[in-house]
């Protein structure tokens, strides 16, 4: 950046030497003590006036980019007094002596003159730059404070929305409560009698009253399995374990240890890479394997399952996949899986209440994650899992502490 204030003070400077070269070339040439003192007058005075304004503008308010308009109007002034000198010195009748004073008041005359308007042009201009900053300032600090009550309206409305979640959550555990203690007993008792007349009374029932009776225990087997997956879906956030350090390897390790008869009958092959270590619920995130890998096992077609098991370390999280060769889903459905009571085949076709896939997702979102599935009819899916690598457990609704775990 050009220090312009310096440069004034340079070019004064100049015209100083310049001045003393001349009155010496002058005296060289055999001119007269007068006309050298002129020589110095006429050249060193603007010089002397630079050097001053060079030293005294970086004082002043002046914005230093206006220092160059002040050397103008100096230099300016200087020049229409040395143009009026030169005009009246070629007239023969005016008086030597007369012609040094009139010249030395006309330079300082026309140097004052341009610094004093230099000089209030330039304030003018800087005043108006104040103002206008100042205007700018002003409207920043409106739109800050415009901000500031925005946001504040936003964080009172997400205050209520949170509170409105957490009363919602505390409802859905009470009817979690009711639903196993008021509503469970009832269908086993249901289911129970049912099953009492199918024994007692078999040889009575015709066909039709057989499988109405089969129906019926089927339904309340089905009611009671949902209550169940609501339940569990509600206790996601209420009823979780603190975070603390999990070893995913022994989580699948004990996985595939309860799902091993399983994978015997239905002829299986699990391909594994090896697991992370993550924050979080050991308990919540079992259940996560056993749904996705069970998952995995039922849809498989008429093929043999073939499951593989990864992990990858994508930024600042684990992705955990779980891919399958089996029948696939629509990608217009892969939002859908995910909601509560949702099925993509009938009861006929496949056992599971339809809720094993929310409640993968709300333990997922409970460990700060998302959960995603990529698949194609007949060509397989895969389930990633993407968990922060380290993060703080949010409180619990039900007043349990929390604690940070470190990784």
């Amino acid at each position: 950046m050009v220090r312009w204030h310096r440069v004034i003070t340079v070019a004064g400077l100049v015209l100083v030497v310049v001045a003393l070269a001349t009155a010496a070339a002058t005296l060289a040439d055999g001119g007269t003590v007068l006309e050298t003192v002129l020589d110095v007058f006429l050249i060193s005075a603007p010089g002397l006036v630079l050097l001053s304004v060079g030293v005294w503008l970086p004082g002043t308010d002046i914005d230093a980019d206006l220092h160059p308009r002040i050397a103008a109007w100096i230099v300016g002034g200087i020049a229409v007094m040395v143009g009026l000198i030169a005009l009246r010195a070629a007239d023969p009748d005016v008086d030597v002596t007369f012609t040094v004073s009139t010249q030395t008041a006309s330079v300082a005359t026309g140097s004052i003159v341009g610094l004093a308007v230099g000089v209030h042009e330039a304030r003018a201009i800087t005043h108006s730059r104040t103002l206008e900053r100042q205007n700018e300032e002003l409207q920043e600090k409106h739109a800050v404070e415009r901000r500031n009550d925005e946001l504040e309206a936003t964080k009172a409305q997400l205050e209520r929305a949170n509170a409105l979640l957490e009363a919602s959550n505390e409802r859905l555990e009470e009817f979690a409560y009711a639903a196993s203690h008021d509503l469970q007993e009832p269908l086993r008792m249901v289911s129970s009698y049912l099953q009492l007349i199918e024994r007692r009374y078999a040889d009575e029932l015709d066909e039709d009253g057989r499988e109405f009776i089969e129906f019926a225990v089927d339904g309340a087997d089905r009611m009671r399995a949902m209550i169940d997956g609501l339940l569990e879906y509600s206790r996601v956030e209420t009823q979780g374990d603190p975070f603390e350090p999990v070893d995913l390897e022994a989580v699948l390790d004990d996985v595939l240890t309860d799902l091993q008869l399983r994978i015997e009958e239905t002829d299986a092959a699990i391909a594994r890479d090896p697991l992370p270590t993550v924050t979080g619920d050991a308990g919540q995130l079992r259940q996560v394997f056993q749904n996705l890998l069970s998952n995995a096992l039922e849809y498989s077609g008429d093929d043999p399952p073939r499951v593989a098991v990864s992990a990858a370390e994508i930024d600042s999280e684990w992705v955990i996949s779980v891919r399958d060769e089996g029948i696939g889903i629509d990608p217009a459905d892969t939002d859908r899986i995910f909601a509560l009571f949702q099925r993509l085949h009938s009861v006929e076709e496949s056992v599971g209440s339809g809720i094993g896939l929310a409640v993968c997702k709300r333990i997922v979102e409970r460990h700060g994650g998302e959960i995603r599935v990529d698949s194609e009819p007949g060509e397989g899916s895969t389930f990633s899992v993407a968990i922060p690598r380290s993060r703080t457990e949010k409180p619990s609704t039900d007043g349990r502490s929390a604690r940070t775990p470190s990784t």
